[in-house]
Formats: structure tokens, sequence, C-alpha cells
């Protein structure tokens, strides 16, 4: 692994912009192209940003099923991947959902959108 994907960089810029929908597009875009191990990374990365659109959308049962998913993909990476950090998005990801489940299936509107922190990504790369 030497650097992220362009599009994966640009979908974590998206993300970062609360453009969930179009962090999803451009990181799934890097996903299908990746053949080593950051595919899982990125797949991982994407569906954080589908849970923070279904609950944008005040769904309940989208958010949690696909934090469930999420879980999988982000589980066993390093703290810091290529200058990403991993170990935070997983830390916010789970406040997140932490707070979905607490609010429950009907007052998702009362959902506060401080909980979407911004990815965090290094200008230089390390693993």
């Amino acid at each position: 692994m030497s650097s992220l994907h362009p599009r994966a960089i640009e979908g974590i810029h998206a993300f970062n912009d609360g453009d969930f929908f179009e962090a999803h597009e451009l990181l799934e875009e890097a996903w299908l192209v990746e053949p080593g191990e950051l595919r899982n990374l990125y797949r991982g990365i994407l569906q954080a940003a589908v849970v923070y659109l279904h609950i944008t959308r005040n769904n309940y049962e989208g958010a949690v099923k696909v934090y469930g998913r999420s879980q999988k993909w982000l589980a066993g990476w390093p703290d810091i991947v290529l200058g990403l950090d991993v170990t935070r998005l997983k830390t916010d990801l789970e406040a997140a959902i932490a707070e979905v489940q607490r609010l429950g299936p009907g007052q998702l509107d009362q959902f506060d959108k401080t909980f979407f922190k911004p990815l965090l990504l290094e200008q230089r790369t390390n693993q």
C-alpha cells in the first residue's frame, strides 16, 4: 500500500462536507477498482457514509443495519492507514449509532448532526 486512490480521497472530502451520498459514490468507485486489501477499508468507509445518509433520512433500521456491516470492514485495521485515522472513524461512528439507538426509530429527526465528525486525513502518508 502506497497511497489512497484519488477517488477515495475525493470521497473522504465529500464525507467531510456532509455529502454522504456523493462520498458513497466516490468511495465505491475506488472500491471497485482496488485489487488489494485497501478494498475492504474503502468498503468500510463508504458504508459509514451510508450509515450517516440513513440517519439524515430518518431511516433507523437502515442506519443500524449498515452500521453492523461497516464494522466487519473496518475491523482489524491499524489506527492510521495511509494518513487516515481509522480508529477515530470507528469511535465517531460508534458514538453516532449509540445516539441513534438512544433516540429510537421515531425520533431520528432529533439527531444532533454534530455527531457527524470528519474523517481525519493527514497530508503525509504513514502505516
